[in-house]
């Protein structure tokens, strides 16, 4: 596991469209499956996510990742800021169009988030002596 670049983890989150958002709810920590967009340096996210867990100005953090379901090598990108929940409903109808979700309703939140914090790492199998790959593969990912 090696960290990379700012860069290159922008990169890499712009090119999925899905992800999870991780926060704090009722005293612990709620993980919600979610769908995103990079707009102006900041994460536009769609979330089955209750928006009165997340009204105001709240910090969140957002992770995605790839891994190889054979190699177990590929990367994970981990976004943490402030996010505040879209209420126009002119923004939140574009972005309605723009991001696929789940069923409109109290548990459809979309959320800007402000990223003050990216850090990517790829995952990756160390060379041995002979030039090849070691470490063992994965046969699946969970």
């Amino acid at each position: 596991m090696f960290e990379v670049s700012g860069e290159e983890a922008w990169y890499l989150l712009g090119g999925v469209a899905q992800g999870r958002i991780v926060y704090e709810q009722r005293g612990g920590v709620a993980v919600r499956p979610a769908c995103h967009v990079l707009e102006y340096g900041r994460l536009i996210v769609r979330t089955p996510a209750p928006g009165a867990a997340l009204f105001g100005r709240v910090t969140v953090t957002y992770h995605c990742d790839y891994l190889h379901p054979n190699t177990g090598t590929g990367w994970a990108v981990t976004a943490g800021g402030l996010a505040e929940v879209i209420t126009s409903p002119d923004e939140a109808a574009h972005y309605r169009r723009t991001l696929p979700g789940w069923a409109h309703g109290p548990h459809d939140t979309l959320l800007r988030i402000h990223p003050q914090a990216v850090t990517a790492f790829r995952f990756a199998h160390a060379a041995d002596a002979s030039g090849t790959t070691g470490g063992t593969t994965r046969s699946t990912v969970s």
